[in-house]
């Protein structure tokens, strides 16, 4: 039985990307479809991606094929959604304009309203697209705000529609605190009235997440243990009451990694490749970063490193903090990021304070970013919340071992290092305090002045499997799970 899936997304490489969406949404479609061309033919998934054919898209020189227009129902009347094509080596990509996609305006506007409306239209015109390719849609999986609209309106709406009559729904949460908040008109002017469902919180009647939330078939979190925090006050947002009502529909799926690109074997950016089989050649690239940023080269000192968006959410006052608890430990630390000024300053400040430590980057550099996983010794990671996180698997990849707090997806990925290492990856802390996350910064250089240990660490952590075609087989076995009532 090939099973038909509608893979709804606001971004995905190579087309555009602007975060963590457009990596999964860029990845985890092929992984299925390949992994899915291997099974027997009476079990093929069959899945297409659909996103808006934003003006970001359209710089980038894609060609792809008119196929046609349907109409959008809304209060002004019908909105026309044009229809294209591209073949991306074998998976189907739909790219859907209209008037509130055309604007030349970036993906995401700082403007609620013009996000809600090109949202809206687009997760309608999404449904629509059924019927204009004449595609029975088995499963349709909507990610975040941006398409969780398509779930209300398919399960509130009467749909004509027959290719949409025994349609199941998913919707993959990425991270819950962006609901869409502020584009109530919008979902009003396309006939998508608030909830009157009072198991919802009043204020999140109106909001596009938690509206796809309500209705989704299965809720599915980018880790299992972001799955059980959302339903806790800390990580619930004000929905944890309400989502633990809908426990028995929610699983949690850690995202996977592009192992092509992060690959120390044939990475062409570092300084010296390595494998896990040897990892002699590996101090070659801490040296060159020494060398460069003019610190001190003794090989007992480890060399932190922190790579990151720098703002509230990934805890990196926490880590800039704690550094100074430890002012008189051996370490050195390389810091790249760019974000909130404050944050920023802070990092300045802490090389200010500590010019024989401390290197800060203020910006985002690709290459050195590849050059820091491959030669520094820890990565810091220290975030409030990570739903599910691609830099500590990147780091456990490139022998540079994570320093993270226990949260969502970091939990799910890196085993914490016992007195004897075992299968130990990583160093995990609890509480999201500075001197929490110094105290395990410490028990990590003490593990790092063993080197025996060490590099059992590293080894350990380079052995994981993080390839998307084991998160492609978990998404694969949930579909199935819903052909029995399909």
């Amino acid at each position: 039985m090939t099973l038909n899936v509608l893979f709804l997304t606001a971004e995905a490489e190579p087309f555009v990307k602007v975060g963590g969406l457009g990596d999964v949404a860029g990845a985890l479609p092929d992984a299925i479809r390949n992994l899915s061309n291997t099974f027997p033919k009476s079990k093929n998934v069959d899945i297409r991606v659909v996103l808006p054919f934003h003006f970001a898209v359209k710089q980038k020189g894609f060609k792809p094929k008119l196929l046609g227009e349907f109409g959008v129902n809304s209060s002004e009347g019908l909105v026309n959604c044009q229809v294209y094509y591209y073949d991306k080596e074998g998976l189907p990509v739909y790219l859907l304009d209209g008037d509130p996609i055309d604007e030349k305006s970036p993906v995401y506007s700082l403007e609620p309203i013009h996000d809600g409306y090109k949202f809206v239209f687009f997760s309608l015109a999404c449904l629509g697209l059924a019927k204009f390719l004449d595609f029975r849609v088995d499963i349709l999986q909507a990610n975040d705000w941006h398409t969780a609209t398509a779930i209300y309106a398919l399960k509130t709406r009467e749909i004509p529609s027959p290719h949409l009559s025994k349609t199941k729904t998913i919707l993959s949460l990425h991270n819950l605190p962006f609901m869409g908040f502020g584009v109530q008109k919008a979902l009003t002017d396309y006939g998508l009235p608030p909830s009157e469902n009072t198991v919802l919180p009043e204020w999140a009647r109106h909001a596009p997440l938690p509206l796809g939330l309500l209705h989704a078939d299965r809720i599915i979190a980018v880790s299992p243990h972001y799955a059980e925090e959302i339903l806790t006050p800390e990580f619930g947002c004000g929905l944890e009451d309400f989502l633990n009502t809908r426990k028995s529909a929610l699983q949690g799926i850690v995202n996977g990694l592009d192992l092509d690109l992060w690959d120390p074997v044939t990475d062409k950016v570092i300084a010296q490749n390595f494998s896990n089989d040897d990892l002699s050649k590996r101090p070659i690239n801490k040296l060159d970063l020494l060398q460069e940023f003019n610190l001190s080269q003794d090989e007992n000192i480890p060399l932190l490193t922190l790579i990151s968006r720098m703002d509230a959410q990934k805890g990196i006052d926490i880590a800039l903090k704690g550094l100074k608890y430890l002012k008189d430990s051996p370490w050195q630390a390389i810091i790249l990021g760019t974000g909130n000024p404050t944050i920023e300053q802070m990092a300045v400040d802490l090389e200010n304070e500590f010019p024989e430590k401390v290197r800060s980057i203020i910006g985002f550099d690709g290459k050195l970013a590849h050059r820091l996983y491959a030669g520094a010794d820890i990565f810091m990671m220290p975030s409030r919340y990570e739903p599910c996180g691609l830099s500590q698997m990147i780091s456990m990849r490139y022998g540079c071992v994570p320093v993270a707090r226990a949260t969502g997806g970091l939990v799910d990925t890196i085993t914490p290092v016992t007195r004897k290492v075992d299968g130990g990856t990583g160093f995990l802390f609890d509480k999201p305090y500075p001197s929490v996350f110094a105290t395990t910064m410490r028990r990590a250089i003490r593990f790092y002045q063993k080197p025996g240990l060490w590099k059992k660490i590293q080894n350990n952590g380079m052995k994981i499997d993080f390839s998307w075609e084991n998160s492609a087989q978990k998404y694969i076995d949930t579909y199935y799970r819903f052909a029995n009532n399909i």
